[in-house]
């Protein structure tokens, strides 16, 4: 095969994939937006947590909300619960790698919180844990996942918010991923600043 052939098969895969996502999921991310926005209102924080390229995108969303997205503002509470290697290996060593996101919701969230947990293929068993222990902390969860949404799709309460990318190919997601956080952040910023 042609190497830009090839190339261009990854665009015209991820343009399908995204416009498939924006038909889907477009309602629910201005849903999930609205709700972040009540979290932070109430001043509550916003915790991300996931692994690998998910690892990435929890900190990038949190970045985006400490930082900024496009417009100025005063910085938004936001931590990535995947960044505090200190915390990460402790966790890891002493207790078990599927803890290391729980431990944390379990000390930082309080009800007013919410988890936006990043998953492609909705099975990452520390990700489950921390959905669990948002629960029993009485707060809210915004779900990343793809394909069929895994076991995430199964114990999420009907409170909760599922962006479920249409895709099998976790490239794919990934891609969809960041864009939905783009989305996300754009619209807090609408919210919050006005704009058109």
């Amino acid at each position: 095969m042609d190497l830009i052939d090839r190339v261009n098969g990854h665009f015209l895969e991820s343009i399908a994939v995204k416009q498939e996502a924006m038909e889907l999921l477009s309602p629910g991310v201005a849903v999930a937006a609205e709700r972040m926005v009540t979290c932070l209102m109430n001043e509550g924080k916003i915790l991300a947590c996931g692994n690998g390229g998910s690892a990435a995108d929890a900190q990038h969303f949190a970045a985006e909300m400490v930082g900024r997205f496009e417009k100025e503002r005063p910085g938004l509470a936001a931590i990535s619960l995947a960044t505090d290697t200190s915390a990460l290996t402790a966790i890891g060593n002493d207790y078990d790698f599927d803890m290391v996101f729980s431990k944390q919701v379990r000390a930082l969230g309080h009800t007013n919180d919410l988890l936006l947990a990043i998953s492609t293929s909705g099975n990452s068993a520390n990700v489950i844990e921390a959905i669990y222990a948002a629960h029993e902390r009485g707060m809210s969860v915004i779900a990343l996942t793809g394909g069929d949404g895994g076991k995430i799709t199964e114990i999420l309460s009907p409170e909760d918010m599922h962006l479920n990318v249409p895709s099998l190919r976790t490239c794919r997601i990934q891609e969809t991923h960041i864009l939905l956080i783009h989305a996300l952040c754009d619209a807090i910023d609408c919210m919050l600043l006005g704009g058109e």
